[in-house]
């Protein structure tokens, strides 16, 4: 009994009935004026002729969104549009919602009235008296059972309210809801933020973690070498990486301040020479080797690709240390070749574990290239092929 009556301690109950109230409010003013059948026939015409202009659906969709969304529940506040109709479909629809949304008034109101009037003379009837005869069903002669039967029409009004408020919440979602090239455009929409997320992630995951491993590694080496030009050196390269992390950490703050903003700043294959010795300064002895025309890579790859040997180096030194490395990097045939191998000197990492490895091969599989990481012939591999187109 308690869950039964819960909806009418909701405010929510109220404002859909009045929704449904105000939307007859004009055609009734108009029937004082002339009470012939066409006036309502010409209110139809006149709301549907109003459903073809475009804002129509925002005001519509304002009204609904104030007045039928529960508070409590954000969600459902999706489910109603807030941009004007931008097809012959969405204009169809709105005529539909506003045609739907008179009839249901009409009915809603009229019971409204109609039932508590009933309840009345059935209880008029019931203690002897004379009924008002006001309601749309007369009740005839006096029998003391009218009153027993006097608060079936109010529990009926309750259910009336109760049950169109639902449903005209429903079809509101329905008919003012977001169109599927609209639901389409915000998926892509989404998508594109998810995948900009992800990229930030990526590129403070390299940056940060490689200038990191830098530090710790060269600290380390410092304190183990107990040689004063050494420790000069070592504290030389921590202030070069960290001064390179710091400027990576701006530029992709800006890029959450300046949605707008270009990438154009980030860092290319022109670049990687910053790397390399960074590597070398680390205590790793790099081999690297550069064929092709790697200035002419296109920007997407270019700076993908030096991310990608960005991440390999990092991850040679946070788990090989101070080891030989053989870097190669070819642009031939249409397509960016990288290829970073280093002796293996811990156990294996398990497939698909470390971020790092996951983050390489994303960002291959993103530029429609192919990734191969894992050991072989007792060497510790990455491999990437990068489509230039």
């Amino acid at each position: 009994m308690v869950r039964m009556l819960r909806p009418l301690t909701r405010a929510v109950t109220y404002k859909r009935w009045l929704h449904m109230v105000v939307a007859i409010v004009w055609p009734s003013l108009w029937l004082f004026v002339d009470e012939a059948w066409w006036t309502q026939i010409t209110a139809a015409v006149l709301l549907g002729l109003a459903g073809l202009v475009p804002v129509t659906r925002v005001v519509e969709g304002f009204q609904a969104r104030l007045l039928l969304i529960d508070r409590r529940q954000d969600s459902e506040s999706a489910g109603i549009a807030s941009t004007p109709s931008a097809t012959w479909a969405d204009r169809g629809r709105t005529v539909v919602w506003l045609e739907a949304r008179l009839c249901l008034g009409w009915i809603v109101a009229h019971l409204s009235v109609q039932l508590p009037l009933l309840a009345i003379d059935l209880l008029t009837t019931g203690l002897g008296h004379e009924p008002a005869a006001d309601g749309f069903v007369t009740v005839e002669e006096n029998h003391w059972w009218h009153a027993v039967l006097a608060p079936v029409p109010l529990i009926l009004a309750v259910v009336v309210v109760v049950w169109s408020g639902h449903f005209v919440t429903a079809l509101a979602e329905r008919l003012l809801g977001p169109s599927h090239a609209e639901r389409m455009a915000a998926l892509e929409e989404r998508t594109d933020q998810l995948l900009e997320r992800t990229r930030i992630a990526r590129e403070l995951h390299d940056s940060i973690g490689h200038a990191l491993t830098v530090a710790v590694v060269q600290a380390g080496a410092a304190r183990a070498a107990g040689d004063a030009e050494f420790t000069e050196r070592a504290l030389c390269a921590i202030e070069e990486t960290g001064r390179a992390a710091l400027e990576d950490l701006e530029r992709v703050l800006g890029i959450l301040r300046e949605s707008e903003k270009p990438v154009s700043g980030r860092p290319t294959l022109a670049d990687a020479d910053r790397l390399l010795e960074s590597a070398r300064a680390s205590g790793a002895k790099v081999d690297a080797e550069v064929t092709g025309p790697v200035g002419t890579v296109p920007g997407p790859v270019s700076r993908e690709g030096y991310r990608i040997l960005q991440e390999a180096l990092t991850n040679v030194l946070r788990h090989a240390g101070a080891v030989p490395v053989r870097v190669r990097v070819r642009v031939a045939d249409g397509t960016l070749v990288l290829a970073i191998r280093n002796p293996l000197t811990a156990p294996t990492p398990g497939p698909g574990r470390g971020s790092g490895l996951r983050g390489i091969r994303e960002r291959a599989a993103l530029l429609g290239g192919l990734a191969r990481t894992g050991p072989d012939e007792g060497d510790w591999q990455v491999h990437v092929e990068l489509p230039l187109s």
